[in-house]
């Protein structure tokens, strides 16, 4: 290779990462449009906000399968199809849900369709992302999840704006037009690794002879890393959810509990750069283990949060640390599983993570009805928290044989 070539290359992979975080921000911004949606769509249809609600369960349960459906095709077929195709079904199933006369219908398009279509964005630009980088991979990942961090703070926004001029039917209308805009040509921008081009022109024997899906998606590593995946959005995501509900119930005003939930993902964002940073300088298995037991310690403090000034301080660190480890996932996955499947092993990742995220806040609200506190919604996170480290810890712990059975 040229070192033309080679210094193309170099630079070309940044662009990866802005078109990542871009396609990232945009569809997670149209996916998260329901909260902000919620209330004038239930005055306007008379629908239950229940029942609206169960829209966003359905979305989370539909990423969840779609995940590894999506990260294995684009094994197969390259990642910009699959977020092309990603891009164009959430056009759709946006543009359908504004259609809906029904409730039913309205899950279906909204929580199905925009669930499914989300998934096909996540895995496979974590797992392109990863191929394209071998120094500051960590920081990749993270400007990435970054990317979609932004959603709240850019998308949201033009949500809530837009619905003050328009209804809710033609604002999804306007944000399916903002998806095709921004995310097609987006899309257009992203391309396979090289390493991964390269070795579909030049077959090598080893990469035939190395494992297969099956064999991977069975080992041990594979299996702990999608617990400790699991465990890990189990443990943040129905602390995230509450956070409002149970600040109001210390006494806090609505606005100001809502600005502790802000906080949070203001927090994540700082926490995804600087874990990423920590992630190359000190390795991605080791920041992630730390970053974990700083999560599990750390949810502990919104039991000791009584005044706003104490929910701040818990909701900075605490935002700080569970958006930072996420990112961490994909590093370690590209650092102990074959580049030729990244996208299956990331999907499983993913997958896992959409069902942890499904169960918080329902387990959250059972608590809460069954004991009218929210204190064992925070020591359950602690305990989920807790085994989350001891997966990971596990992890580098595995006998060094057993990793190269799934090499990188």
């Amino acid at each position: 290779m040229s070192s033309r070539t080679q210094t193309l290359r170099q630079h070309y992979r940044w662009i990866i990462v802005a078109a990542g975080g871009l396609l990232g921000c945009v569809a997670i911004g149209a996916l998260f449009s329901l909260p902000v949606l919620l209330r004038p769509i239930a005055l306007d249809t008379g629908w239950s906000t229940t029942g609206i609600s169960t829209a966003m369960t359905v979305a989370f349960v539909a990423m969840a399968v779609g995940s590894m459906f999506w990260g294995t095709l684009s094994d197969r077929v390259g990642p910009r199809l699959v977020v092309v195709a990603g891009t164009l079904l959430l056009i759709a199933g946006l543009t359908l849900s504004s259609l809906a006369t029904s409730l039913l219908a309205f899950q279906v398009c909204f929580g199905a369709v925009v669930g499914v279509s989300a998934a096909a964005i996540f895995a496979p630009l974590m797992a392109c992302v990863t191929g394209w980088f071998d120094t500051h991979r960590s920081l990749a990942v993270s400007l990435v999840s970054a990317g979609m961090g932004m959603a709240p703070m850019t998308m949201s926004p033009l949500v809530a704006w837009l619905v003050q001029g328009h209804d809710w039917r033609s604002t999804l209308q306007i944000v399916a037009a903002v998806v095709a805009g921004l995310m097609l040509p987006a899309a257009m921008l992203i391309h396979r690794p090289p390493a991964l081009v390269q070795a579909a022109a030049t077959p090598d024997a080893s990469q035939q002879a190395g494992p297969s899906v099956g064999q991977v998606v069975r080992s041990a590593p594979f299996l702990i890393l999608v617990l400790t995946s699991f465990l890990t959005c189990a443990t943040h995501s129905g602390p995230i959810f509450h956070t409002v509900s149970y600040a109001v119930t210390c006494g806090i005003p609505l606005m100001a509990a809502v600005s502790i939930y802000s906080l949070e993902g203001l927090a994540g964002m700082g926490g995804r750069i600087v874990f990423g940073l920590l992630g190359d300088r000190f390795g991605a298995a080791r920041t992630l283990v730390l970053a974990l037991l700083a999560q599990a310690i750390v949810v502990l403090g919104y039991i000791y949060a009584r005044e706003l000034k104490s929910f701040y301080t818990v909701a900075a660190l605490f935002g700080f640390t569970y958006a930072g480890v996420m990112p961490l996932f994909a590093v370690i996955a590209r650092e102990n599983f074959p580049l030729r499947m990244m996208g299956t092993v990331i999907g499983g990742t993913a997958m896992a993570s959409s069902i942890g995220m499904a169960l918080g806040p329902v387990l959250g609200g059972l608590i809460y009805d069954s004991f009218s506190t929210y204190s064992w919604l925070f020591i359950g996170a602690f305990a989920m928290g807790m085994g989350s480290f001891l997966c990971a810890l596990a992890f580098t712990r595995l006998p060094k044989r057993l990793l190269a059975a799934v090499p990188a």
